[in-house]
């Protein structure tokens, strides 16, 4: 079975350097999924079935938050999602836990620390 990675930001050129970052992984059978927005997220998972979501926090129509949420707790799926944070935003733990969030990242990140963290949580080390 094909594993997906799905990229979620509302700006296209940070959806694209994650894309680059990750796509050693294509060669491996991965499949990368892109999503502009919260809500454009949310109908992807649904449909696409993602083993583990990068998510931007804030976005137009859903922010990144309520759609992991949606994606973890309301809707129960068994995915990773990793929270991808601007530098200076501040996420507690407690706030993590409390929307279902396996990972914790900020922006700037280091490309190799995004595909490490990407092997690690499609079980690929």
């Amino acid at each position: 079975m094909t594993q997906k990675i799905l990229i979620v930001d509302d700006e296209a050129h940070l959806r694209y350097l994650v894309e680059q970052c990750l796509e050693d992984l294509e060669d491996e059978g991965v499949d990368l999924l892109q999503a502009k927005d919260g809500e454009e997220a949310l109908e992807c998972a649904k449909t696409e079935h993602p083993n583990l979501i990068f998510m931007d926090v804030m976005m137009p129509k859903l922010n990144g938050l309520d759609a992991c949420r949606h994606i973890k707790k309301e809707w129960g799926m068994n995915c990773k999602v990793i929270i991808v944070t601007a530098k200076g935003q501040i996420l507690e733990e407690c706030e993590k836990a409390e929307i279902g969030a396996d990972h914790l990242m900020s922006k700037p990140f280091d490309p190799a620390d995004l595909l490490n963290i990407a092997r690690e949580a499609l079980e690929m080390n």
